[in-house]
């Protein structure tokens, strides 16, 4: 995963952000933190399966949220249905 598709989900997610050693993102649903991520500060591409495990998504709901089909709401209702958020 590239770094500009790492950004593409902190702000189509609305992920709370820190920068460290590494950038840190977590989603915040209702002030609980459910999912948590981080990648390098390095160049170059970034383990796309260990963030997508991180976040719970799927191979194409992780594409759905990267190429534009899919957004928040969306990842909510992925969680929910996953029974990772209480309905």
């Amino acid at each position: 995963m590239k770094v500009r598709e790492f950004e593409i989900l902190v702000n189509k997610l609305e992920l709370k952000t820190r920068d460290s050693r590494d950038r840190h993102a977590w989603f915040e649903h209702e002030g609980t933190v459910f999912t948590r991520t981080k990648r390098s500060h390095g160049h170059g591409d970034l383990p796309q399966h260990l963030i997508r495990q991180q976040l719970k998504l799927s191979e194409p709901e992780l594409a759905g949220i990267v190429g534009c089909t899919l957004y928040r709401a969306d990842y909510v209702a992925i969680l929910r249905r996953k029974g990772i958020i209480k309905p």
